[in-house]
């Protein structure tokens, strides 16, 4: 019986360090957050196409046409928001710039 709960006490004990360990990639950022000061930043951006027209739309745009990512890692395309076609940007930490 010692054994056992020996051994369960060890199995519990080097669990926990893998519970401690911190995650290495950057989160998505949340819909309708803040966008910084000097957005759109460069920067070697990892969102997908799909991942920036998503981010418009959780964000109010709508008919979001023509993303292409630009030499400094921003996506730039057109959406309509409050009833007028707009020119938008999302960068690679999800700041949203209406141009």
């Amino acid at each position: 019986m010692k054994k056992l709960l020996l051994a369960t006490m060890i199995a519990s004990v080097t669990s926990f360090g893998a519970l401690a360990q911190t995650s290495t990639t950057s989160p998505m950022p949340a819909p309708k957050a803040g966008t910084d000061t000097n957005a759109p930043l460069p920067g070697a951006n990892s969102f997908t196409e799909g991942q920036a027209k998503s981010r418009l739309e959780a964000n109010g745009y709508s008919n979001v046409t023509d993303l292409k990512k630009d030499e400094n890692g921003v996506w730039k395309g057109s959406a309509m928001n409050a009833g007028a076609k707009v020119n938008v940007s999302v960068d690679y930490r999800g700041n949203i710039v209406r141009n």
